[in-house]
């Protein structure tokens, strides 16, 4: 960014669920922040829980799905994409990139020593969540306030100083 004053706005996300799901009408917009100067305009969005980067998909629904994915069966994969509304090759993208991009991120290889004995990377997201504590939906919700830095761009670093 420029240096710019920061504006604030909601921006308009259409987050895609299984045609069975209803959503708050809140989860249709996005908090973000952009440069007033003219000639600049870029945005920067906070780190948020609810989606992971650019995804369409709610975080949860793609941990979730990825981590019941593991050790999958014809059956699990129909079950999944029939109750998510998620294509086959769709789930397989998503435990590609727990697999290979995550697993190669910047973010996980800082991260990761955070735990020990360290995570079992080829069963991600499953691994991370058993590191969690509390019910499933706590450890739902923990791991995704972990992984909310992957929800904005690597260069977005917000400044507190202001």
């Amino acid at each position: 960014m420029c240096g710019g004053r920061l504006d604030s706005g909601w921006y308009r996300r259409k987050p895609r669920v299984s045609p069975t799901t209803t959503l708050p009408a809140s989860y249709d917009r996005r908090f973000s922040f952009s440069c007033s100067t003219r000639t600049c305009r870029k945005r920067r969005t906070p780190a948020s829980t609810r989606f992971l980067g650019r995804r369409i998909y709610l975080g949860a629904v793609v941990v979730l799905a990825t981590a019941m994915q593991q050790g999958n069966t014809p059956w699990r994969m129909s079950q999944l994409r029939e109750a998510l509304g998620v294509s086959a090759q769709t789930l397989n993208r998503w435990r590609v990139w727990w697999a290979e991009a995550f697993a190669q991120s910047a973010f996980w290889k800082a991260a990761a020593a955070v735990f020990s004995p360290p995570v079992a990377e080829d069963a991600s997201p499953s691994s991370l969540l058993e590191r969690f504590s509390g019910a499933a939906h706590e450890r739902l919700a923990a791991l995704l306030r972990f992984l909310s830095p992957l929800s904005t761009s690597a260069a977005y670093v917000p400044d507190l100083r202001r």
